[in-house]
């Protein structure tokens, strides 16, 4: 069988809003899903085991369940609940955001153990209100230890956006498949979708192996 790419020259501009949408998903999924998994590891290292429960269960829920049905629930189930329909681009980061969250946490919580109670404790003895200590001497510490991981979940979650598809967001899969269908090419269509979340995806990952060195050499300095 003889490959064609020539006629994608024609979907550029498609191609591209398609990798922007992916791209926003992204990159608000990444911030708030950060954000949402530094609350969540706190709250496993609590000493409330209401806290520690809650976060618990809700970190095993949404690592140990599908991507994909997790797409699903939010996308068919969360307008039941409210009684109102969100934008598909909203249940989408609303679902990745809740995933990367969960995998965030882990993050944390490890870096977060790292980081030592003599700290608290020292914080505690100098007066600072929880806030302070919170901002000013864990999240610092914590995010850096976690920077190596936060990035390889940032990555997996680049890649995992093409699953936005499924429910009607026109990411840059979405767009691929729409093509795909009407030019009856599927083998080039898709071929160079794979290559641009490789080509995106590929030196990311060697940059986080080489900020991972980076980082086990300071620390251990």
């Amino acid at each position: 069988m003889a490959l064609d790419f020539s006629f994608l020259d024609k979907f550029q501009t498609a191609f591209a809003l398609g990798l922007w949408m992916t791209i926003r998903i992204t990159v608000v999924c990444v911030i708030l899903g950060t954000a949402l998994g530094f609350l969540t590891g706190l709250a496993r290292t609590s000493r409330s085991r209401i806290l520690r429960g809650v976060a618990t269960a809700y970190v095993d829920v949404f690592r140990g369940t599908p991507v994909l049905i997790q797409l699903f629930w939010i996308f068919f189930c969360l307008p039941l609940i409210l009684g109102t329909e969100p934008p598909n681009f909203v249940s989408a980061c609303i679902a990745l955001t809740l995933y990367m969250g969960a995998i965030t946490s882990e993050s944390f919580r490890s870096s977060l153990r790292q980081v030592g109670r003599e700290q608290m404790d020292a914080c505690v003895a100098l007066g600072l209100p929880p806030r302070a200590r919170i901002l000013n001497v864990i999240l610092p510490q914590a995010v850096l230890r976690a920077i190596p991981p936060l990035l390889s979940n940032a990555i997996s979650l680049f890649k995992e956006s093409a699953l936005v598809s499924a429910v009607g967001v026109a990411d840059l899969m979405f767009v691929g498949q729409n093509i795909s269908n009407n030019t009856a090419k599927p083998v080039e269509v898709l071929t160079f979708v794979a290559l641009v979340y490789f080509v995106i995806a590929f030196p990311l990952t060697r940059l986080v192996s080489l900020v991972e060195r980076k980082m086990l050499r300071k620390i251990a300095a």
